[in-house]
């Protein structure tokens, strides 16, 4: 299978945190809410002229969380076109559809897509353009920072028993995936992912396409945990906004690899929203043009 690779005409990116204390609330909080409306706004108005169709998807947080529909009524007064909350599978298999098209050309052999996000964690393996089996597992980067809040280096130098106790609770929600059938390639999905993948390379830029190695990911944890949450900002390569819960996320991604048995992967940008873009793609070749004015 070739890869289908396309032209992304536009790309953007801006950190929310929608999902921020959902965990002891159990809804979306005021000004994560707003964060987020402010910029849907900067991206609707910023991809005028760029696009045939619109989409909007949601993901953990919005399905967790018990005021999700007064939050997707929100943005679709802002948008115009209704908000496709995502299931856990949905999730993964988008994730799947993305990321294989960084996986170069297939021959039939087993790939594996990990996608960690917030607050859940997606895989999914196939070997051809649709997934076989897909799971999501309730662990992500900010979801396991808020259960264990000295991963966030705020308290200043994260001790190896915080590291222990989190490891340790990643894998008791990963471990469904040790049950899928074994893969030989490996994609990894998520800001955790293309995060960690920058940190290691050691210099800022988009990264398309990274191969990061099990001990790139155990190195740095470990410098970061010796870190405080302002020094791990001036990291090259970390993005100001995930210093405090990056730690979190290279738990996930390391500990998934272990338990696949994986000792290498590749940190890829294409991701969930490109895969569920190719989905509608595949779903619906003939759709109407409907440009905005």
């Amino acid at each position: 299978m070739a890869p289908d690779v396309p032209h992304i005409d536009l790309a953007r990116s801006i950190g929310t945190r929608i999902g921020e204390g959902l965990r002891e609330s159990g809804h979306l909080g005021y000004d994560p809410i707003q964060r987020t409306l402010d910029a849907i706004h900067s991206h609707f108005h910023a991809v005028r002229g760029h696009y045939l169709k619109l989409y909007a998807i949601a993901t953990s947080a919005v399905r967790r969380a018990d005021n999700g529909a007064e939050f997707v009524k929100a943005v679709t007064g802002i948008i115009g076109v209704p908000v496709h909350i995502l299931s856990g599978d949905e999730e993964a298999a988008a994730s799947y559809r993305g990321a294989i098209t960084a996986l170069g050309t297939l021959h039939g052999e087993e790939v594996g897509v990990l996608d960690t996000g917030g607050g859940s964690t997606e895989y999914a393996i196939g070997d051809g353009p649709e997934p076989q089996r897909t799971i999501s597992c309730e662990i992500g980067a900010v979801r396991l920072t808020e259960a264990l809040p000295g991963l966030s280096g705020r308290d200043g130098i994260v001790d190896l028993d915080t590291i222990e106790r989190a490891r340790a609770q990643t894998r008791k929600a990963l471990a469904p995936i040790s049950d899928f059938r074994p893969i030989e390639k490996l994609a990894l999905v998520g800001g955790s992912a293309t995060t960690v993948a920058s940190v290691v390379r050691g210099k800022r830029g988009k990264i398309e396409r990274y191969e990061l190695m099990r001990a790139d990911l155990q190195r740095t944890l470990l410098r970061l945990c010796a870190l405080s949450y302002e020094e791990r900002k001036d990291v090259v390569g970390m993005k100001p906004q995930r210093a405090d819960i990056l730690p979190a996320g290279i738990l996930v991604l390391d500990t998934a690899l272990d338990l696949l048995g994986q000792d290498r992967a590749v940190a890829t940008t294409a991701d969930l929203l490109l895969g569920y873009l190719l989905q509608q793609r595949d779903a619906h070749p003939s759709l109407a043009p409907t440009i905005p004015r």
